[in-house]
């Protein structure tokens, strides 16, 4: 039970996660199901019946994925409940998260039940999907409110609302743009669909202003509380969806002038809107798991430590020596007392017990060493993808660059642990942020030689080059819920606010690269270049991290 509550934090950022990306699906396929699917269904002809269908099935899908992922995360959140507090499981279920959960359970399970007839009631679906959105809206920030409650509820509902018409909806769209192939019926599809973005879009922008004033009050709040940074990294990533909707629409434009226009590049932006819709949802869990700004008076981060802090400097190159780290030169504190009183050894450090490693200057500087070591890496890698972008065939084994850092992490990304530490490999991954780290390690690993293939095997047209820009994503997804062990909350916001751009840098270049790798033309010339550029900035970033 120690272990689960050492992971609780992370484990219900990413069930949160899912959760809400499996809501939004749900909830935007109902809504795709009853404002295009159905009403263009006679038109369409057997296309109709084919969209409907495969509508229905998404749904479905969907609905299942909320079910389980709300199953699971209930789950864990009773355990600990009941585990800290020593509450009953009845008492616990009777908590109000819990009866939103049950609550979203059953009202999930009666969508997939509905979609599965072929003409599902449509007041019934309509109900059941407001069922969904009020049990949602009840775990929100605004129901822990005590002032402004209602009108907290019903802006986050809206913005919730606003997600799953647009975000939601986006892999119904894909499907129905795949079952049609005439122009007219591409023009009547993306022109219905355009629409009902806009107005997800709308209530989106409207409940995050709102949401903003409420929750954020300042711009000290915007910049200086792990809220408003989170809301900031958000706030960028819909900046990212806006300018490819924008390129849909203008795409869409011109398809009512001329329904023979490709539609080629609607459908690989949509397909990044998905990638980058499904980060969005996972940096709202994240918000979820923190206060909001306004709460956070005391340990609020100024502009001039934030100066201070990101102020560049030459990077530090030099080592320190491993026995100097807090947590070494304890153990050996402890051993050299065990020796002389005759007592049995004691572990300085246990991981999975709910505790934070000690820290101090060496340790600092252990890990600017790591991230400036890391930087050099990833510069070198951006230098080489843009000359081989160039022309430069030979810089094409850049992608083995990447074995040597995936090595670098391994060996110093958690010097208390194997190998350079007396913690053992499997124990260590008790501890959350060594499991990240472990993580990130082998993503990069495996991403070298996926790449390294696809750029030395001739497979650049095979399935294994869509390894490079997931990893990318996802790599991007987990820095936004990734989390340092430090006790003063200052310092981990400092740490969390170099992290935000290095995270945003790696989605831009994944959807970037796969933008250049699904598309032809100018749009997937142009990728071609911002992925590289997006590594070097990377690079850079790494360069000037600082902890101190």
């Amino acid at each position: 039970m120690a272990l689960l509550f050492d992971l609780f934090g992370y484990l219900s950022i990413v069930l949160h996660g899912l959760t809400i990306a499996a809501q939004a699906a749900c909830l935007g396929g109902i809504v795709f199901l009853l404002c295009l699917a159905l009403p263009l269904a006679a038109s369409l002809g057997i296309k109709g019946t084919e969209i409907t269908a495969g509508v229905q099935r998404i749904t479905a899908i969907a609905a299942c994925a909320l079910a389980g992922a709300e199953a699971v995360k209930l789950t864990l959140q009773t355990a600990i409940l009941i585990s800290t507090v020593s509450l009953s499981l009845a008492q616990s279920l009777g908590a109000m998260f819990a009866l939103a959960g049950l609550v979203k359970i059953a009202a999930a399970l009666l969508v997939a039940v509905l979609m599965r007839r072929p003409a599902p009631p449509q007041a019934l679906l309509l109900a059941t999907a407001a069922v969904i959105l009020a049990a949602a809206t009840l775990t929100t920030h605004a129901a822990a409110r005590i002032e402004g409650r209602t009108p907290l509820l019903v802006i986050s509902a809206l913005h919730q609302l606003g997600a799953a018409i647009w975000i939601g909806g986006l892999p119904c769209f894909v499907w129905a743009l795949t079952r049609v192939d005439s122009g007219v019926a591409w023009r009547l599809i993306g022109a219905r669909y355009s629409r009902l973005s806009m107005l997800g879009v709308g209530a989106i922008l409207v409940s995050a202003l709102l949401l903003a004033i409420a929750y954020i009050g300042s711009w000290q709040g915007l910049y200086g509380t792990a809220y408003g940074v989170m809301v900031g990294a958000k706030l960028a990533m819909l900046g990212l969806l806006l300018l490819l909707g924008l390129g849909n629409f203008l795409l869409i434009a011109r398809l009512r002038a001329d329904p023979g226009t490709p539609i080629l590049r609607l459908r690989r932006f949509v397909e990044a809107e998905i990638g980058i819709g499904l980060t969005i949802f996972f940096a709202a869990s994240s918000l979820t798991s923190v206060p909001p700004a306004i709460d956070v008076v005391r340990d609020q981060v100024t502009w001039q430590e934030i100066v201070e802090r990101n102020t560049p400097r030459w990077p530090h190159l030099v080592s320190p020596d491993h026995d100097a780290l807090a947590l070494p030169a304890l153990q050996a504190k402890l051993d050299s007392e065990a020796r002389v009183a005759g007592h049995g050894h004691q572990i300085a450090f246990t991981p999975g017990a709910g505790q934070m490693p000690p820290r101090n200057a060496a340790d600092v500087a252990w890990s600017e060493y790591n991230h400036h070591w890391a930087g050099i890496f990833v510069v070198l890698i951006g230098i080489l993808a843009l000359l081989e972008r160039a022309g430069l065939r030979m810089a094409r084994h850049w992608p083995l660059v990447f074995l040597g850092l995936a090595g670098f992490l391994l060996l110093r990304s958690d010097p208390e642990v194997w190998p350079l530490g007396s913690i053992g490999f499997w124990e260590s991954l008790r501890d959350v942020e060594v499991l990240q780290h472990r993580i990130t390690a082998l993503l990069v690993a495996v991403f070298a030689l996926f790449e390294w293939r696809v750029r030395a095997g001739n497979l650049a047209h095979s399935r294994a080059a869509l390894v490079f820009p997931l990893l990318c994503a996802v790599g991007g997804m987990l820095l936004l819920t990734h989390s340092h062990a430090i006790a003063n909350s200052k310092e981990q916001l400092l740490i969390e606010i170099s992290h935000t751009p290095l995270a945003l840098a790696g989605l831009i270049a994944g959807w970037a690269r796969w933008l250049e790798i699904r598309l032809d033309g100018p749009v997937a010339r142009a990728a071609g270049w911002v992925w590289p550029v997006c590594l070097l900035l990377v690079g850079f970033i790494l360069l000037g991290y600082r902890e101190a």
